[in-house]
């Protein structure tokens, strides 16, 4: 297979080849995805995951020779805008996948699917954009933004939990997460705190904590954020006195830098790589094997958007411009997801499973998250209702 690399100015285009197409152009397929910063390595695993599908693929989507073009959005809603207007108007993508972060999804979602380019989103997923925004151009191969919250929403209450402290940072993600949590969760939020962006020292939200002695504290904190905030409240002495729930905080991103400060955490996700099926295993021992760590959810996720768009691909015969005949092929989600049970709500968002997970460590000293029990069975999210585009 023949791999081609170029630079375009802080965009990285990554063309990914086989023989030539007989009849069609190449397929173009733009990744938006933050891969500076202290979040970069979200966005790294979801390019990985995504160009690994693309290789087991045999470097082709529906048939067709597929060209994916990497940008970075460095976090920055403004500095999205641009690179997606670089792939919609210079490179004339056929799809848009990404991004990580709902700040960014929000700011770009309308160029995108006003163009009538099929968004594709591998993490992301603002409560806005599956109800009052939604749109029968967007679709996500990960989640609302709510649910893996409502996970430990769920457990908290479960389990008699009568405190809770809840933390995350301040944008519409970290405002979703603390909503998800409250969907199930009864009992007293002691204090409900949002804190900056990218917010590294946690020393004044921890003395709080130690002051208040909640049952419980809850948490969002993606990439170097938690990673910081785990070791912090490690140190601290929390750990062995407040349990510590999350979603997005303790994962395959975050375990290689938090290690065994890490250890017997637990989080809300759809997936962990000990899920046991023979797709699942197989992608984490590719993945493992070409980038030397285990992979995250945004991996996962992302390996699914290249299997949902190659899916969709081979219903239309490989044409992209019937929009009609795609946007059905692709709501008919006909691949078979590494997560198991896996289908399109009315909003363009999945209906699927939900776990409680635990950061372990393995055998061979890798750490990993991997289920304690199922929370949730074929869930849909709860904004779905407010979504009148026809999906």
């Amino acid at each position: 297979m023949k791999v081609t690399i170029k630079t375009l100015g802080l965009a990285a285009a990554v063309g990914l080849a086989a023989a030539p197409a007989m009849a069609q152009e190449k397929l173009k397929v733009g990744l938006l995805l933050t891969l500076s910063g202290p979040s970069a390595v979200l966005g790294q695993h979801a390019r990985d995951g995504f160009q690994l599908a693309v290789k087991d693929l045999g470097g082709k989507l529906g048939g067709r020779d597929v060209e994916v073009i990497v940008v970075d959005d460095e976090l920055k809603p403004d500095v999205a805008v641009t690179k997606v207007k670089g792939l919609l108007e210079r490179d004339k993508v056929d799809f848009v996948v990404g991004p990580i972060f709902s700040n960014v999804a929000v700011a770009t979602q309308k160029p995108i699917v006003d163009a009538k380019t099929f968004y594709i989103s591998v993490n992301a997923g603002p409560s806005n954009l599956a109800g009052k925004s939604c749109s029968p151009y967007f679709f996500a191969t990960s989640y609302q933004n709510d649910q893996n919250h409502e996970v430990l929403g769920k457990v908290a209450q479960d389990r008699g939990y009568k405190k809770v402290y809840l933390l995350a940072p301040n944008y519409q993600a970290g405002k979703d997460a603390l909503a998800g949590f409250k969907r199930h969760y009864k009992g007293e939020i002691v204090e409900e705190s949002y804190i900056p962006l990218n917010t590294l020292d946690f020393q004044s939200e921890l003395a709080k904590i130690a002051s208040m002695q909640p049952d419980a504290i809850f948490t969002f904190m993606p990439g170097g954020m938690g990673v910081n905030l785990v070791k912090q409240y490690r140190a601290a002495g929390l750990a062995d006195r407040i349990p510590f729930l999350s979603a997005f905080t303790v994962d395959e991103t975050n375990l290689p830098a938090q290690q065994d400060a890490a250890i017997g955490m637990l989080s809300g996700s759809n997936w962990a790589p000990n899920m046991d099926n023979p797709a699942n295993k197989k992608f984490v021992a590719a993945y493992e094997a070409a980038y030397n760590t285990v992979p995250a959810s945004y991996a996962m996720h992302s390996y699914d958007a290249a299997l949902l768009i190659d899916s969709a691909l081979k219903a239309t015969g490989g044409k992209t411009d019937d929009k009609e005949a795609l946007r059905a092929a692709i709501k008919k989600a006909d691949f078979k997801s590494l997560r198991g049970d896996f289908k399109f709500g009315a909003n363009g968002f999945p209906i699927q499973d939900f776990y409680l997970v635990k950061a372990a460590k393995r055998a061979d000293g890798k750490l990993e998250t991997e289920i304690v029990e199922k929370v949730f069975d074929d869930y849909a999210d709860a904004y779905a209702k407010e979504c009148t585009a026809t999906n």
